[in-house]
């Protein structure tokens, strides 16, 4: 098998389906709080990826680079199953055990769509300054999907854990694609724009929101969980889930971070594709996908 590209691999849409009735809520045994830190994902995607394609859509008529146009509509393709896939979680998982998302996914919504949207939120902003904005904003998310996909490729602690096979499953199958496609959204921003002092002030932009956004999710996630009576996620619920390996740690993400804000990074020289690629071989939801039959 001779290695991938992993600068441009092909980029593909996978058409997955994943069946939820089996998957409990806590999908980790005996791990409830650890669960909802990392359902936080099925809370902010949908509408995330789905902004993702949307400013997507207006930065096409800027791209020349036919390779580079192509890859965009691949990475598309995969943004809007992706959000379809985890918005599945919500609607056939959690509210089937008694666990309503919808009050924060509808203010995770208006945010993407009103304070992230199309407007820019100050008047004297240009629109083409407010769209590179929003352009580095997603390159900068995306540095951290690619990683974190690798991290979930990779972390066989979950499987130790005794995790559910489709959510694991879902996880990989998304991180999986991540790593294929992560250097498109730092390609577009390096063609449209590409100054380094953007990057750097879109980076921090959106980890200062990160790491809220994922307490804030698992918070409303543990008090709206009808078996957890109102507990709330404290710090050594995180601690002794990183300790166990089954979500990522402080160093992990700085790490990330110090990458990501090198000058001459590049996506390319993050993760694996062929790791990728190898898993993707044996997702059950993938392997459903190409065969034209339900996954999961």
């Amino acid at each position: 098998m001779s290695e991938p590209d992993e600068r441009h691999p092909v980029i593909t849409p996978r058409r997955v389906r994943f069946d939820w009735e089996g998957t409990p809520l806590h999908w980790i045994p005996d791990e409830p709080v650890a669960t909802h830190f990392i359902n936080t994902l099925h809370l902010l995607l949908p509408a995330g990826e789905r902004w993702f394609v949307h400013v997507y859509k207006q930065t096409l008529p800027l791209i020349k680079d036919e390779r580079l146009r192509a890859e965009v509509k691949g990475f598309m393709g995969q943004e809007a199953v992706h959000a379809y896939s985890h918005q599945g979680v919500l609607d056939r998982q959690m509210r089937a055990r008694g666990l309503d998302p919808r009050p924060l996914t509808r203010r995770i919504e208006w945010m993407f769509q009103n304070l992230l949207g199309d407007r820019p939120p100050v008047p004297l902003i240009p629109r083409r300054v407010w769209l590179n904005f929003r352009i580095g904003v997603i390159a900068g998310i995306e540095h951290y999907t690619a990683v974190l996909g690798q991290w979930i490729l990779d972390a066989r602690e979950l499987d130790e854990a005794g995790a559910d096979p489709t959510m694991l499953d879902l996880l990989r199958w998304h991180g999986a694609e991540e790593v294929e496609h992560r250097s498109v959204a730092f390609d577009v921003y390096q063609y449209v724009s590409g100054a380094y002092w953007r990057r750097f002030v879109t980076f921090f932009a959106g980890v200062v929101a990160m790491p809220l956004a994922v307490y804030a999710g698992a918070a409303y996630l543990c008090r709206a969980d009808p078996s957890l009576r109102g507990v709330r996620p404290r710090l050594r619920d995180y601690r002794r889930a990183v300790r166990r390996g089954i979500f990522p740690g402080n160093r992990f993400m700085i790490a990330a971070a110090r990458a990501y804000l090198r000058r001459d990074y590049h996506p390319s020289r993050e993760c694996s594709t062929r790791k990728a690629l190898e898993y993707l071989a044996t997702s059950p939801a993938a392997l459903a996908a190409a065969k034209g039959t339900p996954g999961g």
